[in-house]
């Protein structure tokens, strides 16, 4: 038996990972700002830089921050920030998984966008990039499946159909990530992932 899983936040409802660019811009504030630094008299000038700030709704977080700023141009920034916010999000809440029994008892809904993304990469190399824009999401359906496993990957490696070392490959690909797995394996007694 696993034991006690370890205590994470949990995101209400489907995870904001899975929303859509349209949503998640809606649910966070923007901020702009000029920054210092290099990048010319533009930069200096006009306030090209993106803060994007997420109300957790969660207490022991509070809001989470995204920002770009080394771009001149605002959108392109605000794009950045948005995808960053997208890894923070999959690293700071934590959501049901279908490898084990529901979280609590209200009715487990999965969005259709982390079914496909689950079909999608079972059985894949598991490889990929971080301008990859299903990455956050891979990696929070992972996280989710190593919460509820207790950090173990062969666990969860027949779910994926991958190899345990695709998997912590995955996820070792994103420090913040795999600092994550290595805090749940300590919770359970286990040693860290190398």
């Amino acid at each position: 038996m696993l034991g006690e899983r370890m205590s994470l936040p949990i995101a209400d409802g489907i995870h904001p990972c899975f929303w859509t660019v349209e949503e998640l811009e809606k649910r966070c504030q923007l901020r702009t700002q000029s920054r210092s630094g290099p990048g010319g008299q533009h930069r200096n000038r006009t306030a090209s830089g993106a803060f994007l700030t997420f109300d957790s709704g969660v207490a022991e977080i509070g809001a989470i921050t995204a920002e770009a700023t080394e771009q001149r141009q605002q959108g392109r920034n605000r794009s950045t920030a948005l995808a960053r916010m997208r890894y923070l999000l999959a690293v700071t809440l934590r959501s049901q998984s279908p490898l084990v029994p529901k979280l609590n008892d209200d009715d487990v809904v999965f969005s259709e966008t982390e079914l496909d993304l689950r079909d999608h990469y079972r059985g894949s190399p598991m490889k990929l990039n971080e301008d990859n824009v299903a990455k956050p999401g891979v990696l929070t359906l992972v996280l989710n499946d190593l919460w509820c496993a207790g950090g173990q990957p062969s666990l969860i490696a027949p779910h994926w159909k991958a190899s345990t070392s695709k998997l912590v490959n995955l996820v070792r690909s994103h420090a913040p990530a795999f600092r994550l797995v290595n805090q749940i394996r300590q919770h359970h007694s286990r040693p860290p992932l190398r």
